[in-house]
């Protein structure tokens, strides 16, 4: 009786994920305008109830995002729903797959959008974190003029 032969696996078969920054980057392929990405997700954000929304300017000062986006929920469950809607809406209006953290505690969800990070919160979480003010000192240039009359934190309170 003859052995099976084994498969023979070549170095790109054994390839299962990225093998750098880059090859991570693209994986996750958020496309499109940073700012035609932040309009969505402000909107998204208004058409699920989200509160105290507040948009900080990174362009120029940090290299991880154009924009960070904060903003509460008002229990576990609206912030978790607002996130699971975000991510949807951003698959289905062409931005790609988005990478979430912390949906199933829903204290703190952070969806990472590419060029737009968003920071979910139950609002004593945020109160306690004060994450908007950490991110403030360095962008005392934050938007001068917030989308969607959204507000923009621009210093340190």
């Amino acid at each position: 009786m003859a052995a099976p032969e084994a498969a023979a696996t070549t170095e790109s078969d054994a390839h299962t994920g990225p093998q750098s920054a880059d090859d991570f980057k693209s994986d996750l392929a958020i496309s499109g305008d940073p700012d035609e990405l932040l309009a969505v997700i402000l909107s998204k954000l208004d058409d699920d109830q989200a509160q105290d929304i507040v948009t900080i300017d990174l362009r120029g000062k940090s290299p991880i995002a154009d924009y960070i986006v904060v903003a509460s929920g008002r229990s576990q469950r609206h912030v978790s729903a607002i996130a699971d809607h975000m991510q949807r809406a951003l698959k289905d209006g062409g931005f790609g797959r988005c990478q979430l953290e912390g949906l199933p505690q829903a204290d703190w969800v952070l969806i990472d959008a590419g060029d737009v990070i968003v920071h979910l919160f139950r609002p004593e979480v945020r109160a306690f974190y004060r994450i908007e003010q950490i991110w403030s000192l360095d962008t005392p240039g934050a938007m001068s003029r917030p989308p969607s009359g959204h507000t923009t934190d621009s210093t340190p309170q």
